[in-house]
Order: C-alpha cells, then structure tokens, then sequence
C-alpha cells in the first residue's frame, strides 16, 4: 500500500505513521485523513505489529485542517462524518496501543489526533491548542470527548473558549501528556517507550485498552461483568501462563503474542 500525505513502516514489532506535508505544518486534507485511517487499520491487522506511534515529519505535529482547501459553502458537520470521524474511530477501536508523539504544534483536528491517541509524548518544544474558535467554530474530531476526560471539565471549556496555545511543559502539569522529551532525548525517548509497549502480552493490552474506552458509559455491575469475562479470555492466553513461569523461574517474562 503506498501513501501519499504520509510515511508508514514497521521496525521492531512498532509501526511508524509519518505526517508527511511538513511544507503545510501537516495540515490535514481529506487524503491525509483517509490514508492515517488506512495505516491505523493497516497497523492494527498486522500480527506483528505491537504498537503505533503517529508523528510528524518537519517542525508541527499538525496543524489541523488545511484551510486552503476548505471551499466557501463547505459542509463541515459533512467533512467531519466522512472524512475525521472515520479516523478518530479507527484510533480508538484499534486493539493496539497508539502513541502520539508531538513534535511540534498539534491545533484544532491535530490536537485532536493527539488527544485520540492511548498515550502522548511531547517534545519540549511542542505546543498544543484549541484553536477552532479562532475561525468561529467549535472543537471537532473528538476533542469535546476527550479533553474534559484528561483535564476536567472547568479546564476543558477554558481551553476550548479561549483557544489559548499550551506549551509541553504546561501540558504535562495538566495531564494532557504522559511524557515531556527533552530534544537530545527525543528520538531515543519514543523507540524506548514504543518498545516497552511492544514487550507486553497483545491480548492483556487490548483487552485493558477495550474495557477503559467503555467503563465511563458502564454501571458498576456492568464494568465488574466486563472484567471477568476479560479476564477469563486473557487467562487462557499462552502469555499468561509465561507470565505465571516467568514469575515462578524468577526472570523477566518473554511474551509471545498468543
């Protein structure tokens, strides 16, 4: 499969997905947005794929839609169901771990990718920003989702309202990001925690994934049901019996994907 907006390879169980306009900061066009639908797809199927990282190429993350390909009259509300709302769902209902590694800026639909994504590492000079109401419009692509999720509500309408930019250093106090890489570190930083991930049992990962995407929506009841049949189904795996040999034999346990 060959792309055209972006770069894609798979190195050591982790699959690389490259924004590739960095001329445009990575700003999305509809090509964009259905070839990283494609490639999270394309990741998620292959067994030897362990974890996703999606990053961009040049000096921004991204910098969300590319307005100079938004013709007057659009239909937004029919851009989002057809062209970012595909994208989203596929990040979230990948059964692989994804990290966003922002390298840069990530505003309006790119900070919503970023936000999408199960984990987040900043380089130290990435920023984050809200910037829809800028244009007059409101935050899209999952945004009203997962924001007030990870930083709460009163924090999450500031954001958005004000469209006001957030360094790394301010996003990592708010929780919006897991890691804050320093430049020297950041290519080494990322490989280490996208390997990491790749190391641990597939079907442990996917199930934990799957059953903290549900729980806000579930009762209690519902979530204790989820967990057992969850637990029943990763008992069964060959990496939880490696796991139980490794714990016993006393080693760093060698998890095989089955």
């Amino acid at each position: 499969m060959m792309f055209e907006t972006i770069e894609y390879e798979v190195k050591d169980h982790v699959s690389w997905i490259r924004l590739n306009r960095p001329d445009k900061l990575n700003a999305f066009t509809f090509k964009m947005n259905q070839e990283v639908t494609e490639a999270i797809q394309k990741a998620t199927n292959d067994q030897d794929v362990r974890c996703i990282v999606v990053t961009g190429n040049g000096r921004a993350f991204c910098s969300g839609q590319d307005l100079n390909g938004v013709e007057e009259g659009l239909d937004h509300g029919e851009m989002l169901r057809t062209a970012y709302n595909p994208m989203i769902k596929q990040i979230v209902s990948s059964s692989k771990p994804i990290v966003a590694a922002v390298n840069g800026v990530a505003a309006g639909a790119g900070m919503s990718l970023a936000l999408a994504c199960d984990f987040r590492l900043a380089h130290e000079r990435a920023s984050f920003i809200e910037a829809f109401v800028h244009v007059g419009l409101v935050p899209d692509s999952g945004s009203t989702y997962f924001l007030p999720r990870l930083v709460g509500h009163a924090k999450a309408l500031e954001l958005a309202m004000l469209g006001e930019k957030v360094s790394a250093a301010e996003a990592k106090e708010l929780g919006l990001v897991n890691q804050l890489i320093i430049n020297e570190q950041w290519e080494k930083g990322i490989v280490e925690f996208a390997s990491r991930l790749a190391a641990l049992p597939p079907k442990s990962i996917s199930l934990i994934k799957q059953s903290f995407s549900v729980s806000f929506d579930q009762s209690l009841d519902q979530v204790l049901d989820m967990e057992a049949d969850a637990q029943r189904e990763a008992g069964r795996t060959n990496d939880h019996a490696e796991g139980i040999k490794a714990f016993a034999e006393k080693r760093k346990p060698v998890f095989q994907g089955s």
